[in-house]
Protein backbone atom coordinates (compact mmCIF):
# COMPACT_ATOMS: atom_id res chain seq x y z
CA UNK A 1 0.00 0.00 0.00
CA UNK A 2 1.36 3.80 -0.84
CA UNK A 3 1.47 6.56 0.93
CA UNK A 4 -1.14 7.98 -0.45
CA UNK A 5 -3.69 5.23 0.58
CA UNK A 6 -1.93 5.79 4.95
CA UNK A 7 -4.99 8.03 5.56
CA UNK A 8 -7.82 5.17 4.24
CA UNK A 9 -5.78 3.00 6.21
CA UNK A 10 -5.70 4.95 9.08
CA UNK A 11 -9.73 5.44 8.57
CA UNK A 12 -10.58 2.20 8.17
CA UNK A 13 -8.22 0.84 11.16
CA UNK A 14 -10.32 3.36 13.13
CA UNK A 15 -13.92 2.29 12.28
CA UNK A 16 -12.86 -1.20 12.76
CA UNK A 17 -12.05 -0.11 16.36
CA UNK A 18 -15.40 1.14 17.04
CA UNK A 19 -17.09 -2.09 15.49
CA UNK A 20 -15.39 -4.19 17.82
CA UNK A 21 -16.22 -2.00 21.04
CA UNK A 22 -19.82 -1.77 19.58
CA UNK A 23 -20.27 -5.35 19.07
CA UNK A 24 -18.47 -5.76 22.97
CA UNK A 25 -21.51 -3.69 23.71
CA UNK A 26 -24.11 -5.11 22.30
CA UNK A 27 -22.78 -8.82 23.33
CA UNK A 28 -22.84 -7.53 27.21
CA UNK A 29 -26.72 -5.96 26.79
CA UNK A 30 -27.72 -9.28 24.85
CA UNK A 31 -26.26 -11.48 27.66
CA UNK A 32 -27.74 -9.59 30.03
CA UNK A 33 -31.12 -9.64 28.65
CA UNK A 34 -31.07 -13.91 28.31
CA UNK A 35 -30.03 -13.69 32.05
CA UNK A 36 -33.15 -11.28 32.91
CA UNK A 37 -35.55 -13.16 30.66
CA UNK A 38 -38.01 -13.23 33.58
CA UNK A 39 -38.70 -9.58 33.32
CA UNK A 40 -40.66 -9.80 30.30
CA UNK A 41 -40.39 -7.33 27.57
CA UNK A 42 -41.42 -4.18 29.25
CA UNK A 43 -40.79 -4.04 32.41
CA UNK A 44 -40.86 -1.48 35.50
CA UNK A 45 -38.87 -1.51 38.57
CA UNK A 46 -40.39 0.48 41.69
CA UNK A 47 -37.48 2.78 43.29
CA UNK A 48 -36.39 1.93 46.98
CA UNK A 49 -38.49 4.01 49.27
CA UNK A 50 -37.22 6.65 50.67
CA UNK A 51 -37.44 6.47 54.84
CA UNK A 52 -39.74 8.67 55.53
CA UNK A 53 -39.91 11.01 58.55
CA UNK A 54 -43.17 10.93 60.05
CA UNK A 55 -43.60 14.13 62.21
CA UNK A 56 -44.21 14.29 65.73
CA UNK A 57 -47.80 15.47 67.04
CA UNK A 58 -48.32 19.05 68.05
CA UNK A 59 -46.84 19.79 71.30
CA UNK A 60 -44.71 16.68 71.01
CA UNK A 61 -41.22 17.23 71.45
CA UNK A 62 -38.16 14.70 70.59
CA UNK A 63 -37.53 11.68 73.15
CA UNK A 64 -36.27 12.69 76.37
CA UNK A 65 -34.44 10.77 78.78
CA UNK A 66 -36.47 9.01 81.61
CA UNK A 67 -36.74 11.51 84.89
CA UNK A 68 -33.96 10.32 87.43
CA UNK A 69 -34.94 8.82 90.33
CA UNK A 70 -35.16 10.21 93.61
CA UNK A 71 -31.90 9.49 95.38
CA UNK A 72 -32.40 6.85 98.16
CA UNK A 73 -31.46 8.09 101.81
CA UNK A 74 -28.05 6.81 102.38
CA UNK A 75 -28.97 5.42 105.38
CA UNK A 76 -30.64 2.33 103.46
CA UNK A 77 -27.98 1.32 101.56
CA UNK A 78 -26.13 1.36 104.14
CA UNK A 79 -28.43 -1.04 106.02
CA UNK A 80 -28.54 -3.42 102.57
CA UNK A 81 -25.01 -3.68 101.96
CA UNK A 82 -24.43 -4.48 106.24
CA UNK A 83 -27.25 -6.77 105.28
CA UNK A 84 -25.96 -8.76 102.63
CA UNK A 85 -22.74 -8.70 104.00
CA UNK A 86 -23.84 -10.36 106.61
CA UNK A 87 -25.38 -13.01 104.57
CA UNK A 88 -22.99 -13.77 102.26
CA UNK A 89 -20.71 -14.60 105.58
CA UNK A 90 -22.98 -16.88 107.21
CA UNK A 91 -23.17 -18.68 104.24
CA UNK A 92 -19.54 -18.59 103.46
CA UNK A 93 -18.78 -20.15 107.03
CA UNK A 94 -21.79 -22.07 106.99
CA UNK A 95 -20.35 -23.79 103.46
CA UNK A 96 -16.30 -23.62 104.81
CA UNK A 97 -16.77 -23.42 108.53
CA UNK A 98 -13.31 -22.30 109.39
CA UNK A 99 -12.41 -20.83 112.31
CA UNK A 100 -11.51 -17.21 110.57
CA UNK A 101 -15.05 -17.68 108.79
CA UNK A 102 -16.75 -18.30 111.75
CA UNK A 103 -15.11 -16.02 113.58
CA UNK A 104 -15.69 -13.22 110.90
CA UNK A 105 -18.97 -14.24 111.19
CA UNK A 106 -19.79 -13.73 114.67
CA UNK A 107 -18.23 -10.25 114.69
CA UNK A 108 -20.27 -8.75 112.49
CA UNK A 109 -23.26 -10.50 113.64
CA UNK A 110 -22.32 -8.90 117.43
CA UNK A 111 -22.13 -5.47 115.66
CA UNK A 112 -25.35 -5.84 114.03
CA UNK A 113 -26.94 -7.03 117.17
CA UNK A 114 -25.22 -4.12 119.03
CA UNK A 115 -27.45 -1.75 116.30
CA UNK A 116 -30.72 -3.27 116.95
CA UNK A 117 -29.78 -3.68 121.41
CA UNK A 118 -29.65 0.31 120.95
CA UNK A 119 -32.10 1.02 118.79
CA UNK A 120 -34.47 -0.62 121.47
CA UNK A 121 -33.43 1.43 123.89
CA UNK A 122 -33.93 4.12 122.35
CA UNK A 123 -37.65 3.12 121.72
CA UNK A 124 -38.22 2.13 125.06
CA UNK A 125 -37.23 5.83 126.60
CA UNK A 126 -39.64 7.44 123.29
CA UNK A 127 -42.14 4.90 125.07
CA UNK A 128 -41.65 6.60 128.24
CA UNK A 129 -42.02 9.61 126.99
CA UNK A 130 -44.77 9.30 124.80
CA UNK A 131 -47.89 7.55 126.55
CA UNK A 132 -49.69 7.07 122.93
CA UNK A 133 -46.64 4.56 122.27
CA UNK A 134 -46.09 2.96 125.37
CA UNK A 135 -47.73 -0.68 124.68
CA UNK A 136 -47.39 -0.97 128.54
CA UNK A 137 -50.65 1.65 129.08
CA UNK A 138 -52.05 -0.06 126.12
CA UNK A 139 -54.44 -3.16 127.13
CA UNK A 140 -53.47 -5.21 129.77
CA UNK A 141 -51.10 -3.99 132.13
CA UNK A 142 -48.02 -6.13 133.35
CA UNK A 143 -47.44 -3.90 136.53
CA UNK A 144 -48.65 -6.44 139.12
CA UNK A 145 -50.67 -3.84 140.88
CA UNK A 146 -51.96 -2.06 137.80
CA UNK A 147 -53.24 -5.99 136.88
CA UNK A 148 -54.92 -6.22 140.20
CA UNK A 149 -56.94 -2.66 139.52
CA UNK A 150 -57.72 -3.95 135.90
CA UNK A 151 -59.04 -7.23 136.81
CA UNK A 152 -61.06 -5.98 139.54
CA UNK A 153 -62.32 -3.39 137.14
CA UNK A 154 -63.21 -5.70 134.33
CA UNK A 155 -64.67 -7.81 136.55
CA UNK A 156 -67.60 -5.17 137.94
CA UNK A 157 -68.13 -3.95 134.15
CA UNK A 158 -68.15 -8.05 132.88
CA UNK A 159 -70.64 -8.89 135.54
CA UNK A 160 -72.53 -6.14 134.69
CA UNK A 161 -72.94 -6.93 131.18
CA UNK A 162 -73.98 -10.82 132.27
CA UNK A 163 -76.28 -9.16 134.78
CA UNK A 164 -77.97 -7.15 131.58
CA UNK A 165 -77.30 -10.84 129.45
CA UNK A 166 -79.33 -12.85 132.15
CA UNK A 167 -82.66 -10.69 131.13
CA UNK A 168 -82.96 -13.27 127.94
CA UNK A 169 -80.46 -15.53 128.83
CA UNK A 170 -80.09 -19.21 130.86
CA UNK A 171 -77.24 -21.16 131.24
CA UNK A 172 -77.16 -24.56 130.67
CA UNK A 173 -74.96 -27.22 132.83
CA UNK A 174 -75.15 -31.00 132.13
CA UNK A 175 -73.43 -32.83 134.62
CA UNK A 176 -73.91 -36.17 135.77
CA UNK A 177 -74.78 -37.19 139.38
CA UNK A 178 -71.57 -39.84 139.36
CA UNK A 179 -69.13 -37.34 138.22
CA UNK A 180 -66.90 -36.34 140.86
CA UNK A 181 -65.87 -33.02 138.66
CA UNK A 182 -69.46 -32.13 137.92
CA UNK A 183 -70.10 -31.43 141.92
CA UNK A 184 -66.53 -29.45 141.95
CA UNK A 185 -68.05 -27.23 139.68
CA UNK A 186 -71.61 -27.08 140.64
CA UNK A 187 -70.84 -24.87 144.00
CA UNK A 188 -68.80 -22.36 141.64
CA UNK A 189 -71.76 -21.99 139.49
CA UNK A 190 -74.00 -22.13 142.23
CA UNK A 191 -72.04 -18.86 142.93
CA UNK A 192 -71.94 -17.29 139.82
CA UNK A 193 -75.58 -17.07 139.48
CA UNK A 194 -75.95 -15.85 143.03
CA UNK A 195 -73.63 -13.05 142.41
CA UNK A 196 -74.44 -11.69 138.21
CA UNK A 197 -77.85 -12.68 138.40
CA UNK A 198 -78.01 -14.58 135.32
CA UNK A 199 -80.36 -18.55 135.94
CA UNK A 200 -78.31 -21.83 135.78
CA UNK A 201 -80.74 -24.56 134.76
CA UNK A 202 -79.08 -27.82 135.64
CA UNK A 203 -79.93 -30.91 133.52
CA UNK A 204 -78.83 -34.46 134.72
CA UNK A 205 -77.97 -36.47 131.81
CA UNK A 206 -78.52 -39.27 133.77
CA UNK A 207 -81.49 -38.93 136.15
CA UNK A 208 -79.43 -38.16 139.45
CA UNK A 209 -79.88 -35.53 141.83
CA UNK A 210 -76.91 -32.98 142.76
CA UNK A 211 -77.02 -31.05 145.87
CA UNK A 212 -76.59 -27.46 144.68
CA UNK A 213 -79.16 -27.61 142.70
CA UNK A 214 -82.10 -29.48 143.71
CA UNK A 215 -84.91 -28.64 140.77
CA UNK A 216 -82.27 -30.26 138.04
CA UNK A 217 -84.25 -31.41 135.29
CA UNK A 218 -83.56 -34.58 133.55
CA UNK A 219 -82.07 -35.04 130.41
CA UNK A 220 -85.15 -35.10 127.53
CA UNK A 221 -83.10 -35.21 124.75
CA UNK A 222 -81.55 -31.94 124.31
CA UNK A 223 -78.00 -33.10 125.42
CA UNK A 224 -78.19 -35.50 122.60
CA UNK A 225 -79.29 -32.52 120.16
CA UNK A 226 -76.41 -30.39 121.58
CA UNK A 227 -74.18 -33.23 120.79
CA UNK A 228 -72.96 -33.25 124.32
CA UNK A 229 -69.95 -36.34 125.13
CA UNK A 230 -68.62 -34.97 128.17
CA UNK A 231 -69.75 -33.44 131.11
CA UNK A 232 -69.74 -30.78 132.78
CA UNK A 233 -70.81 -28.96 130.15
CA UNK A 234 -72.05 -25.03 129.88
CA UNK A 235 -73.55 -23.52 127.06
CA UNK A 236 -75.49 -20.16 126.90
CA UNK A 237 -78.98 -19.99 125.17
CA UNK A 238 -81.51 -17.60 124.44
CA UNK A 239 -85.13 -19.79 124.51
CA UNK A 240 -87.13 -17.53 122.92
CA UNK A 241 -84.39 -17.36 119.75
CA UNK A 242 -83.69 -21.14 120.12
CA UNK A 243 -79.57 -19.86 119.77
CA UNK A 244 -77.20 -21.80 122.08
CA UNK A 245 -74.15 -21.20 122.26
CA UNK A 246 -71.18 -23.40 123.65
CA UNK A 247 -69.05 -21.74 126.65
CA UNK A 248 -66.67 -24.84 127.23
CA UNK A 249 -66.65 -28.06 129.23
CA UNK A 250 -65.04 -29.51 131.86
CA UNK A 251 -64.40 -27.68 135.81
CA UNK A 252 -64.14 -23.57 135.15
CA UNK A 253 -63.08 -20.82 137.26
CA UNK A 254 -65.42 -17.66 137.85
CA UNK A 255 -62.66 -15.72 135.89
CA UNK A 256 -63.41 -18.06 133.02
CA UNK A 257 -66.68 -18.02 133.21
CA UNK A 258 -66.82 -14.04 132.71
CA UNK A 259 -64.04 -14.20 130.28
CA UNK A 260 -65.52 -16.65 127.66
CA UNK A 261 -69.46 -15.53 128.29
CA UNK A 262 -68.00 -11.94 127.30
CA UNK A 263 -66.62 -13.82 124.38
CA UNK A 264 -69.14 -14.94 123.01
CA UNK A 265 -71.81 -12.07 123.19
CA UNK A 266 -69.12 -9.47 121.83
CA UNK A 267 -69.45 -7.56 118.68
CA UNK A 268 -67.70 -10.19 116.20
CA UNK A 269 -68.95 -13.16 118.19
CA UNK A 270 -70.95 -14.33 115.00
CA UNK A 271 -67.92 -14.81 112.92
CA UNK A 272 -65.92 -16.22 115.44
CA UNK A 273 -67.68 -19.54 117.14
CA UNK A 274 -70.02 -21.84 116.45
CA UNK A 275 -73.46 -21.94 117.70
CA UNK A 276 -76.86 -23.96 117.63
CA UNK A 277 -79.76 -22.08 116.71
CA UNK A 278 -82.80 -24.41 117.05
CA UNK A 279 -86.41 -24.73 118.91
CA UNK A 280 -85.12 -26.86 121.80
CA UNK A 281 -87.41 -27.40 124.55
CA UNK A 282 -86.53 -27.19 127.80
CA UNK A 283 -86.99 -30.24 130.24
CA UNK A 284 -89.81 -30.17 132.29
CA UNK A 285 -88.66 -28.47 135.83
CA UNK A 286 -88.18 -31.72 139.06
CA UNK A 287 -90.76 -30.81 141.54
Amino acid sequence: MTIHNRPARLLLLTFAVMLGSHGAVAQDAASRYWGDSWRGWHFYEEPMPEELEHPLPPGKSTATAPPAHPSRAPELVEFERLQKTLEETRNIAIMRPSEANVRRYMVLESQVVARASYFADVAQRVAWATPQLDPTLQGRPVNAKALEVFDQAELVDRSRAIADLGKDHILFFFYRSDCPYCHAFAPTLAAFQARHGIQVVAISVDGGPLPNFPNARPDNGIATALKVSQVPAVFLAQPFTGKITPIGFGVLSESQLLERIATVTGPQAETMLPTTTQGLALPPEVP
